[in-house]
């Protein structure tokens, strides 16, 4: 279950207009702070952001599935969308306890800065030059202003 902060603050987020992957993003920040805090472990930081973007879905973030990908991981991303769109289903104790235990043998290192840093130069290095410049101009349109006082 999210932690009733993260979800506050995703509930604030939508109510600005923020996109589904910023509100996605609050989760995958919280997944990070589990894995740094010892809570449980992943296998590497492409798992950690998974897990965070699983748990938006099923959250009820309206965030789609990846248009590329493993169909399987597509299939995942749907499911998980609708379980996002019922209500007031518990989640299955067993199978709860069984993630938690098979991810607190993970190591911790997939969350740290080195590691997040590499994904996130390995990802934008996939990218074109000319949608890394789109990214950064829309990024310094909606970026919110500081006020001076």
């Amino acid at each position: 279950m999210p932690d009733p902060r993260t979800l506050a603050r995703v509930r604030d987020d939508k109510r600005k207009g923020e996109s589904a992957s910023t509100q996605a993003g609050e989760f995958v920040r919280e997944e990070i702070h589990h894995v740094r805090e010892g809570k449980h472990g992943a296998r590497s930081p492409q798992q950690a952001i998974a897990i965070g973007l699983s748990k938006a879905r099923r959250a009820g973030v309206e965030l789609p599935p990846p248009r590329k990908g493993r169909s399987s991981v597509r299939r995942r991303a749907k499911r998980d969308l609708a379980t996002g769109r019922k209500k007031g289903r518990r989640p299955s104790r067993t199978r709860s306890r069984a993630t938690e235990s098979a991810l607190e043998r993970e190591g911790h290192h997939s969350a740290s800065h080195e590691a997040l840093a590499r994904q996130g130069r390995r990802s934008a290095a996939r990218r074109t030059h000319a949608q890394r410049s789109a990214s950064a101009r829309k990024a310094a349109r909606t970026r919110a202003r500081r006020r001076s006082s």
